[in-house]
Order: C-alpha cells, then structure tokens, then sequence
C-alpha cells in the first residue's frame, strides 16, 4: 500500500549560474521527465517564472542538486545552490531537499544520447536530464538526501 504521506509529484532542478536544468516526477509510478532549461541571470532565476511553472506542477517535494567536489567539499557553486533551495523553499514553504550530483552530468550525457536515439532529445538538455536522475536517486533512495 502506497505511503499516503509521501510526496507524490517532486520538482527537481540541477542549479547553474546561466541556466538550470529542471525536471518533474510523480512517485507513485516512479516516473521522471526532464522539463526545459529555466535560464538564470548570474545563478538567480526569474522568480515569477519559475513560480508559474512550479504552480503548474504543483509539487509536494523539491531535490536541489548540491555539486560537491570530489573529496566532499563544498565550492563557491555548492553555497549558490544552497542559497537557491533556501529561498525556494522560503518563496514556497514546500519541502526542499538538497541532493549529491557527484559524477550526474556525465551520467545525464548518456541519458540524452538515449532520449535522442528515441528521437525524444532534441530540445532536451543535460542539465534537465541531471534533474530527472536527482529524482530517480530519491526513489531509490529517499532518507539518503539532506534539507
């Protein structure tokens, strides 16, 4: 019997300073779909777009992908993500949590070259692609994510 406490639709997005990658996933079939790049301006989005989009989903959950470095330190990148999932769970009050993307751009790579293959890629990006395996690692792993 499905948790009818857990999140059912989640918003993830792979956090840059020029652009973000987005993606959306509903848990209960375990889905997730990369969404169109959000552009930023020097790592800060378009408040009032991205809330739209966010209203259009209607999320109950949201990963923000945290770039560590390889050693688990944090980067000035790290702090920027950080603030962003601060101020979107302050804009939202929707539980924000943030996720390792160690090593998920060159993964998101190989998922676009299979999105393209089936002809479903080519206005996709990989940072959108990043976002959809942020929620694919929650499914696999929901307690291993940090607010």
């Amino acid at each position: 019997m499905p948790d009818l406490n857990a999140p059912q639709m989640i918003m993830a997005f792979d956090f840059g300073t020029q652009k973000m990658g987005m993606a959306v996933g509903q848990a209960m079939i375990e889905s997730a779909s990369p969404l169109a790049l959000l552009p930023m301006k020097d790592g800060i989005p378009n408040w009032d777009q991205l809330l739209k989009i966010v209203q259009q989903y209607q999320p109950d959950l949201f990963l923000v992908g945290l770039p560590l470095n390889m050693d688990d330190s944090e980067s000035e990148l790290s702090a920027r993500s950080r603030k962003f999932a601060c101020r979107l769970r302050h804009q939202t009050n929707i539980a924000t949590l943030m996720v390792d993307e160690r090593l998920t751009t060159r993964e998101a790579r190989g998922e676009l070259e299979r999105y393209q293959a089936q002809g479903r890629g080519k206005k996709l990006a990989a940072d959108s692609v990043a976002a959809a395996l942020f929620i694919e690692s929650w499914y696999r792993n929901p307690e291993g994510l940090t607010p």
